[in-house]
This record gives structure tokens, C-alpha cells and sequence, in this order.
């Protein structure tokens, strides 16, 4: 790219954040709506409206890359940080729909990265649907074609997807990548159950079976959706959503002490600090996690995904303990239902319970114990 066109994008990128720091202020400064099972439609209404969703898109496409590999993660860890705080559930979906974004970039054809790019420019939002429900997903060959059979279950925004990608197990007994239109709502179903939390994400399942699709449709080889580091490196972006609704529990604390006229109390003082504490402790290992995932092509693939491990590990205690603290320091008034303290709490929570917390650490300190930890990338 020449320097007048990385300096327009570089402008582009400023408009970017002046529109999204005005949607920020104006959704912030809403009331609460304590309905927490209907999907947040109108915040994602505003940021298409606004262009954000347009700027996800990569540049050859009209967008500004912020979800490309290719992108520092500076922009895109704003976008969804704030997000998170005004929404988990919204939050959720966006980092499924800039999943599928980067799995594109990656792994697609022209045509396939051309195709998302149109649909994501009518207002459609993408999700990344890959756990299995009962029976799982398959993809077999009938001819010129291929038909799917099975389900996915834990689909985060069933009802607003419209394209999905998805893994299918191959005749091979191999995983592959697709993308698929789910706007057949006769093939939504119910979830596993209602959640604690997170209701607002209209968790359901899709049934695929009987859906053909063409070669054209797969993404990617076989063994691309497993393939280091981006399997892992990817929930960096989780965790950016996360301390989004971090940052509103410290503010929802700040706020009612000071309504209370608590604040000079110097226990509840010793909590504000150890919440501000936590809160910059994870913002500090996200952006961390997101220099390795973004901004590092010559660090090994364990390097970085060791890297986002921890990370991720370290943004889960922070919040749990961020938790209790507020629990503590607001007492029963974080358990009355209908108040936003208590769902953002429960939202949270729920977020936090991501897969496999357990070898995600051990492989992080499995690769740290031989290697030191990584400088800062040139």
C-alpha cells in the first residue's frame, strides 16, 4: 500500500473511533432495561448504522481490516470492549461475527471473502456455530453436490444469523469449514436449556439436515479450523468482550457508593482500589495477548498461543474476583433481580465459562517453563 493510502486509512480508522466513542457515550448514558431475554437488536442496529460493522470488513472490500490478521488489534479490542460493557450478549455475537471474518481472511477464496463481505454489507450478521448437537453435523458427496445432516447446538443468535460458519466431519472422518445461510427459521430449535446468564444471546440449535451445498462453499482444507495459532490466539478477542463488563461492574460500584455516601468508608475505599486493580490487570494482559495474536509474525505459533493462554486465564480470575468484591461491597443489593448489577454479574459469569480452562494453562506454562517471556515485537 502506498503511504497516501495507509494515511487514508489511517484517518478512515480515526473517524472510526470518534463514531465509535459517540455511540459509546449515547448507549451509556441510557437507562437500564432489566428485560434480559430479548436479543439487544437496537444496539446492533447502531452499530450498523453507524459503519462499524463496515469497518470490519477488509480494505480490498471497502472496510477498514479490523478484523483481518493483518491489523495491530488495537481498534478492534476498543470495539469490543465496549461492546461488552454495554452488552455481553451482543458482545458474544460480534466476536463470533469477526471469528468468521478472520477464518475468511485466512483460509477463503476471493470469491468467499468477496460473498461474506456482501452479506455482512446488507446487515447480516455471521456466527460461528461449531459445537455438535445430537446427531452432529456430517457433510457427505451426492454427486456434483454435498448434503449435510446433523446439528449445532449452542448457537449464539439463532434467531438474528443469517450466515453461519459451521465444521462438518467428512466421510474421511476429516473436519472441514463451511459457510451456510441459516435463515430457514423452521430449522432453529431450542437450546440446551436456559442459561444462567447470557440470555440475551438467543442460544439455540440449527438443523442442518437435508442442506446441500457445492464445493464452493467449503472454506479452507481439512484440519484448518483446529490449525495453530489462531485456534487458540483467537480468545484474545473473548477476553476483550469480557473486561468490557468489567469496566461497567467497577462503574456500577463507584456509582451506587457514591449514591449511598459510602465512598469515604475505608474498607469500601480498599475495595474501589482492588477493583481498579483487577480491571487494569487484565486490560494489561489483553493488550498482551493481542500484540502476540496481531502483531508478532515472527513469534512462534506456541509462543503466541501460550501467550493468549494465560491471558485468558488471568482475565477469568480477575473477573471472578471482581465478582465477589462487588458482592461484597454492595451486599444484597447485587442479588435483586431487575437491577443491572445482579445481570451483569450472572451475564459474566456465564461468559467467563469457556472450554478446557484447565489445559489452557497448562499448556501456557508447559511452553514458559523452557522459554522466557516474549519482548516486545519490532
Amino acid at each position: 500500500m502506498s503511504n497516501s493510502g495507509h494515511e487514508m486509512i489511517e484517518e478512515e480508522r480515526s473517524v472510526f473511533r470518534g463514531r465509535l466513542n459517540h455511540l459509546f457515550a449515547d448507549w451509556k448514558a441510557r437507562p437500564f432495561t432489566p428485560t434480559e431475554n430479548l436479543f439487544p437488536s437496537d444496539l446492533l442496529k447502531s452499530l450498523r448504522q453507524s459503519g462499524i460493522l463496515d469497518a470490519l470488513l477488509f480494505v480490498e472490500e471497502g472496510g477498514l481490516g479490523l478484523a483481518s490478521p493483518s491489523d495491530r488489534g488495537q481498534f478492534l479490542s476498543l470495539l469490543l470492549r465496549r461492546t461488552g460493557y454495554l452488552s455481553l450478549s451482543l458482545g458474544r455475537c460480534l466476536e463470533g461475527h469477526v471469528n468468521v471474518i478472520r477464518l475468511v481472511a485466512l483460509y477463503g477464496a476471493q470469491e468467499q471473502r468477496h460473498t461474506l463481505a456482501t452479506t455482512s454489507k446488507k446487515g447480516i450478521l455471521t456466527g460461528i456455530w461449531v459445537t455438535d448437537g445430537d446427531p452432529p453435523v456430517t457433510i457427505r458427496k451426492e454427486g456434483g453436490l454435498c448434503r449435510l445432516s446433523g446439528i449445532k447446538g449452542f448457537a449464539s443468535g439463532v434467531n438474528e444469523v443469517g450466515l453461519a460458519l459451521i465444521t462438518a466431519t467428512t466421510e474421511q472422518e476429516e473436519s472441514v469449514m463451511l459457510l451456510v445461510p441459516t435463515t430457514d427459521a423452521a430449522r432453529r430449535q431450542p437450546g440446551p436449556g436456559k442459561l444462567t446468564g447470557m440470555q440475551a444471546s438467543g442460544t439455540g440449535a440449527y438443523d442442518f439436515t437435508g442442506l446441500t451445498v457445492s464445493a464452493q462453499d467449503i472454506l479452507g482444507t481439512a484440519g484448518d479450523y483446529l490449525r495453530q495459532p489462531e485456534f487458540s490466539a483467537g480468545a484474545w478477542r473473548g477476553s476483550a468482550v469480557a473486561i468490557g463488563a468489567m469496566d461497567r461492574l467497577v462503574d456500577l460500584l463507584r456509582e451506587e457508593l457514591l449514591a449511598r455516601k459510602r465512598v469515604h468508608n475505608p474498607h469500601q475505599l480498599c475495595r474501589i482500589g482492588d477493583a481498579m486493580i483487577l480491571q487494569k490487570t487484565a486490560s494489561l494482559w489483553v493488550r498482551q495477548a493481542a500484540h502476540a495474536a496481531c502483531d508478532c509474525p515472527e513469534m512462534p505459533s506456541e509462543e503466541v498461543t501460550a501467550t493468549v493462554n494465560l491471558a485468558r486465564l488471568a482475565v477469568e480470575r480477575a473477573a471472578l474476583e471482581l465478582i465477589t468484591l462487588v458482592q461484597r461491597g454492595l451486599g444484597l443489593s447485587a442479588f435483586v433481580k431487575g437491577r443491572a448489577v445482579e445481570q451483569i454479574i450472572r451475564d459474566l459469569a456465564t461468559y467467563l465459562r469457556q472450554p478446557a480452562p484447565d489445559e489452557a494453562l497448562t499448556e501456557g506454562a508447559a511452553w514458559f517453563v523452557r522459554h522466557d517471556w516474549p519482548e516486545d515485537c519490532l
